[in-house]
């Protein structure tokens, strides 16, 4: 196994940093062996099948193609959970977990009605879902394969999430929501021309439908769950985003103007504004 894990640090230098290569090789042999990082360093001497070094030589090549080690090896781990990760489904960024974080830590309710909107993998509702188990947790998106990743991700983490096709920016189909607690959303907020300066995994392989908007309307998104919000929002409802680093102040102004309050911009673990937490307070509920 020695000589295995030489020849995935030779193929992959100057590819990969050295800690990322590292990394790597625990992620497949986690896949392939179980192994846990001491387990690993105590297994160095035992002998790979020919099958295993095959698999090990395909998922290589295939990370020298760029290609996500995530969906190569089918899974990822989202907020302790794990969750199986499809091309054509947003892989789930540590980012992501910091806003989940954020609404379990606020939420001061026993059984909330969240909706996730854009669910992708499903990695937020499922991970609320999990970690406030009396909440009723809605997820939608415009993607079938994300639709299917959601729904099987829910199941794979024994949780029941209600999963459904909707497209916020058409409100089609029509479809009669609850009374809302929660909103929370990670939408498209990837400017076209912040594309030259992306990795390759992403560009060649991630779905643009999840990633990317207009240079001239980077807050399409936000415009309309905004505004969906103010409708189905309970009075005291929270809604929270994730956003573009670039447009925290833009966020903040167009919520402020729509009529939402107690307005939070909070930054990632990076120093990036990166989440925003806002509260409609309105005089009337929703109908």
């Amino acid at each position: 196994m020695k000589a295995c894990i030489a020849s995935i640090r030779k193929e992959l230098a100057g590819i990969f940093s050295k800690g990322e290569i590292e990394s790597l090789i625990l992620l497949i042999f986690e896949k392939l062996k179980g192994y846990t990082r001491t387990q690993l360093i105590l297994a160095s001497d035992q002998e790979l099948s020919a099958e295993e070094s095959m698999i090990i030589e395909n998922i290589v090549a295939r990370l020298k193609n760029h290609e996500p080690i995530q969906y190569i090896l089918g899974e990822t781990e989202f907020y302790g959970l794990p969750f199986f990760a499809v091309p054509g489904v947003l892989i789930p960024r540590p980012e992501t977990e910091e806003l989940v974080q954020w609404i379990i830590q606020e939420n001061q309710l026993t059984a909330p009605n969240i909706l996730d909107i854009g669910a992708g993998s499903g990695c937020i509702a499922v991970s609320l879902k999990k970690n406030i188990p009396q909440a009723t947790v809605y997820a939608c998106d415009i993607s079938p394969i994300c639709l299917e990743t959601s729904r099987r991700n829910a199941k794979f983490n024994d949780v029941e999430v209600s999963v459904f096709e909707y497209n916020i920016l058409t409100h089609m189909p029509e479809i009669e929501f609850p009374r809302l607690d929660i909103v929370v959303s990670n939408p498209p907020y990837v400017r076209e021309y912040e594309k030259q300066s992306m990795q390759k995994n992403v560009i060649d392989f991630e779905p643009g439908l999840a990633l990317f908007v207009p240079d001239t309307n980077a807050l399409l998104f936000y415009e309309y769950i905004a505004e969906f919000s103010l409708n189905h929002l309970i009075k005291g409802g929270y809604l929270y985003l994730e956003i573009n680093e670039a447009f925290g102040q833009e966020c903040l102004r167009m919520l402020l103007e729509k009529g939402f309050s107690e307005m939070i911009l909070k930054k990632d673990i990076n120093g990036k504004d990166r989440m925003i937490r806002s509260m409609y307070n309105r005089q009337q509920e929703p109908v």
